[in-house]
């Protein structure tokens, strides 16, 4: 009988008392007291920094990399650390143009004095030169399906230069002038 009573008087006494609200305890972290920054802030921003170090870390990494590939020259990464990000990613595409060109100056093929006649012939030597309708394309007016047969994918008008030489050269082993009557003969 006296447990019933104390249960009641505990029921009794668990509703008069009003329960703290769940939303209290995150306010503490967010409010901010008297202009200084809360515990949240200080966080996110320790968050932000150690995030803009390990961009800043991998960025010093990869200019190193180019200036070794591209330059041939090694970098102290210590001395690279002091440049800002948004400077690091400009040194970074222009490192990448530059091999892009070295590239290209590699792949270039010595175009013989018949491809190059052709090629004048067929388009003035404009590497996008669209003709027929838009069925020839490139500098020597491929067609989709010659182009393809020596190897090109896509457009031949969209093709770099130095890819539509190779390809020519590829198609004069092969068969001659004998694609380009007009020009060819």
């Amino acid at each position: 009988m006296q447990s019933r009573t104390v249960l009641r008087g505990l029921a009794v006494l668990a509703t008069a008392v009003p329960a703290a609200p769940a939303a209290a305890a995150p306010r503490l972290v967010e409010a901010e007291l008297a202009g200084h920054p809360t515990v949240r802030a200080h966080m996110r921003d320790a968050a932000r920094d150690l995030a803009r170090e390990r961009a800043q870390r991998r960025l010093v990494a990869r200019v190193v990399r180019l200036e070794r590939d591209v330059n041939d020259r090694r970098l102290r990464p210590r001395a690279l650390r002091r440049a800002s990000i948004s400077d690091l990613r400009d040194r970074i595409e222009r490192l990448r143009d530059r091999a892009a060109a070295r590239r290209e100056r590699a792949q270039r093929v010595a175009v013989p004095p018949v491809l190059q006649a052709i090629a004048a012939c067929e388009s003035g030597g404009n590497p996008g030169a669209i003709g027929g309708g838009g069925a020839y394309r490139g500098k020597y007016q491929f067609d989709y399906a010659t182009w393809a047969s020596v190897g090109g994918s896509g457009d031949p008008a969209a093709a770099p230069e130095a890819e539509q030489d190779r390809r020519a050269a590829i198609l004069y082993a092969r068969a001659g002038a004998a694609p380009w009557p007009v020009c060819g003969g």
